[in-house]
């Protein structure tokens, strides 16, 4: 099935997200602000890391650039704030600590913008090869544990949209994949990580960056990489 390695990985978001709920009752407060705190560093390292991809500097600033702008102007990052508080007005626990908003929105976006989620997508779609999903699901579980026990309960909803944004990109896969030589998964790998590296000074200094509207910067390398 395509949407295999999909449904591996969102289940593996449920599972460590579930442990890490569990784990979270058992955590001081000021525990879990120093595990989120370590935490958003990792998220930077792998950031920065994979940001040195990226072979051609000006297709990382026009991206980011003409992607924000169009992201501005769809307005995503309030729109995936209004699906966050939707599901915080729903599911808000009475004694938790964060809310389910920001538990929902960080997970997603550190879940659904690394090389993994595009090259992993395309590979389920193209070829039924589930191995780069299958690898990244154990990643992601370990994450979402973590995640979940300082995030809380919104870490367990990243699922559901990682299965969505993975498995729209595995059925897609045979339109995009002609467009997708190696130069511009790296400018895409560049991109997606500048925005992880964004995630993880949010959650270091508490959404200072509206990262979701910068997304739509990840799949412009795709049109430039032609031109530039």
């Amino acid at each position: 099935m395509i949407l295999t390695g999909a449904v591996v990985n969102a289940l593996a978001v449920f599972a460590g997200s579930t442990a890490g709920l569990i784990l979270k009752k058992g955590f001081p407060e000021r525990m879990g602000d120093s595990i989120m705190k370590g935490l958003s560093l990792c998220v930077m390292y792998i950031g920065i890391s994979g940001a040195f991809e990226g072979e051609n500097v000006l297709i990382a600033i026009v991206s980011m650039a003409a992607g924000t702008v169009l992201g501005e102007l769809l307005n995503l990052n309030e729109r995936m704030e209004q699906a966050g508080q939707w599901l915080q007005n729903r599911f808000q626990s009475k004694d938790s600590r964060v809310s389910v908003a920001e538990g929902f929105v960080t997970s997603s976006l550190l879940f659904c913008t690394g090389a993994m989620t595009i090259v992993g997508a395309l590979q389920s779609g193209l070829a039924l090869d589930h191995s780069t999903l299958f690898a990244k699901s154990l990643i992601d579980g370990i994450a979402a544990l973590v995640l979940a026990s300082s995030l809380g309960f919104g870490v367990l909803f990243a699922g559901v949209f990682c299965l969505i944004y993975e498995g729209s990109l595995a059925l897609c896969a045979q339109f995009i994949e002609p467009f997708l030589t190696a130069s511009v998964i790296n400018e895409m790998t560049c991109v997606g990580s500048l925005l992880i590296v964004g995630v993880g000074i949010n959650m270091l200094f508490k959404n200072k960056i509206c990262v979701m509207n910068s997304v739509p910067a990840v799949f412009l390398p795709i049109l430039l990489c032609r031109f530039m």
